[in-house]
C-alpha cells in the first residue's frame, strides 16, 4: 500500500471515529453537540483534516508535505497510544476499539511512509 493511499485511509479513519467520539461523549445530545463542550474529542478530527489535507501533495510526491503528514502522523500516534489508550483500557468499551481503530491506522500509515522514504532514498542513489 503506497504512502499516499494509507494516508487517506488514515485522515479518513481519524476523521469518522473522531466524529463518532464526540458524539458518544455528548451523549448523542445534540444541545451538547453544538456547544463544543468536549472539543478535546474532536482533536483526532483536526488531524485527520490536516492529513487530508496533505494528501494531494503526498501524491504528487512533495517531499516537504509528506515530511509534514509523517510528523503529525507520528503526534497523533504518540497522543493516542500514550495518553488515550490507558484511559479507554480502564474504560472499555467501545470507546477502546475506537483508540485501538485509530492508534492502529495511525501506525500502519508511519510505517507506509517509512518504507516510502527508504524506497525513494534508494532510487536517488
Amino acid at each position: 500500500m503506497t504512502a499516499q493511499k494509507m494516508n487517506l485511509i488514515n485522515a479518513l479513519t481519524l476523521i469518522l471515529l473522531g466524529l463518532w467520539g464526540y458524539i458518544d461523549v455528548s451523549n448523542y445530545k445534540l444541545a451538547t453537540i453544538v456547544s463544543f463542550e468536549h472539543w478535546t474529542a474532536l482533536i483526532t478530527v483536526l488531524f485527520g483534516i490536516i492529513l487530508l489535507l496533505c494528501n494531494k501533495g503526498i501524491q504528487n510526491s512533495n517531499k516537504a508535505i509528506a515530511h509534514v503528514a509523517v510528523v503529525l502522523t507520528l503526534l497523533v500516534l504518540i497522543a493516542l497510544v500514550g495518553k488515550r489508550l490507558p484511559i479507554s483500557i480502564d474504560q472499555g468499551g467501545v470507546g477502546l476499539f475506537r483508540v485501538l481503530a485509530m492508534s492502529l491506522s495511525s501506525f500502519i500509515a508511519f510505517i507506509a511512509f517509512i518504507r516510502s522514504f527508504i524506497e525513494n532514498r534508494k532510487k536517488a542513489l
